[in-house]
């Protein structure tokens, strides 16, 4: 593989992971490979599903499976620690 090819199959990967609403040009890499981080609209829908699931406690676990099921990607320990304060609010027991 060439020079050229190897920048272009950086660029490629890159521009794959890119968010969608930013700018299609003047690329910034740091959006592109950092983590999405929840909403606060996602954390309080999340945090009512598991508390209307009744299943108790509710573990990290629990709630790092369902942020991946709307991410696709690994729960940062950040969002995992959201959603479990907003659970909490609501007096449900965690593990």
């Amino acid at each position: 593989m060439d020079l050229s090819q190897w920048v272009s199959s950086i660029v490629a990967f890159v521009r794959a992971g890119y968010p969608a609403g930013m700018p299609a040009t003047g690329y910034v890499p740091a959006p592109a490979l950092s983590r999405r981080r929840i909403s606060n609209h996602e954390i309080a829908c999340l945090a009512r599903d598991l508390v209307m699931r009744q299943d108790r406690p509710i573990t990290d676990a629990d709630v790092g499976v369902a942020i991946t099921r709307i991410t696709d990607q690994m729960p940062a320990p950040e969002d995992i620690a959201r959603v479990q304060r907003r659970v909490d609010a609501t007096g449900c027991r965690r593990g």
